[in-house]
């Protein structure tokens, strides 16, 4: 009688374990990612991707406190600043960056002319994508590294 009292209490359990779904619908979503404070790094160019450069990775880094962007495009380190006219809207200011003698600055060349020219971004998930002007087709995708 106890053995059959032990399965008659499992069973709810093991038909409510049963049909739990393991569909992507109830997969967590991935949160926005902010804009600000976060490590952008750079994975396509012009649709194109970008490899893994052997002097550092691309970069870009929008600080919190204040309007100040930095970041690396992939030889160079770049400092400058940034505004966000409205919803949606982002624009660098001048980007002043080191001078380092590099193989290929191809990479870092089309980075720099695409922040220069963004004037729209699009976060989705933890994907970046920059947009200029009138575009329909992103300039840049970076995906987020968070900082602690």
């Amino acid at each position: 009688m106890l053995n059959l009292h032990r399965i008659a209490l499992g069973l709810p359990l093991l038909l409510l374990t049963a049909c739990q779904s393991t569909s992507p619908a109830s997969q967590p979503i991935t949160p926005l990612a902010s804009l600000r404070n976060t490590r952008w790094v750079l994975r396509t160019l012009q649709g194109q991707p970008v490899p893994v450069p052997t002097n550092g990775e691309a970069y870009l880094l929008l600080r919190t406190n204040e309007l100040n962007a930095e970041g690396n495009g992939g030889c160079n380190r770049f400092r400058g600043t940034f505004e966000l006219p409205a919803d949606g809207q982002l624009r660098f200011g001048p980007l002043l960056s080191t001078k380092m003698a590099c193989p290929d600055l191809s990479t870092e060349t089309g980075f720099m002319n695409a922040l220069t020219n963004t004037r729209t971004y699009q976060i989705s998930g933890d994907t970046l994508r920059l947009f200029t002007e009138a575009a329909t087709q992103p300039a840049a995708v970076l995906h987020a590294v968070y900082l602690h």
